[in-house]
């Protein structure tokens, strides 16, 4: 899982049928400090983030795989890697 920053949305008129109805959005990886770290990625939104929004963003395929069969979708042959699962109120590091 991954801390990043949503930088944006991305709009396609054709698609894979697994992308249609689902917000696909631009995501920064972060670093400890809240710095950019990596290249950015398209990640699937499930939680209705927005532009400059702190998210958490699971990034292993076996993961989100388990996460849409529970939403009674069938997982196995989804294209999708990078699923955005839950916005940040706040991090703290000691």
């Amino acid at each position: 899982m991954k801390l990043c920053r949503v930088l944006g949305t991305v709009v396609a008129t054709v698609k894979h049928p697994s992308y249609v109805g689902r917000k696909l959005l631009v995501v920064q990886p972060l670093d400890e400090s809240g710095k950019a770290h990596g290249s950015s990625s398209l990640a699937v939104d499930t939680v209705q983030a927005g532009e400059g929004d702190l998210v958490l963003v699971l990034t292993e395929g076996n993961g989100v795989r388990q996460i849409f069969r529970r939403e009674g979708v069938a997982g196995d042959h989804l294209p999708i890697r990078s699923l955005v699962v839950g916005i940040v109120d706040a991090v703290e590091l000691q």
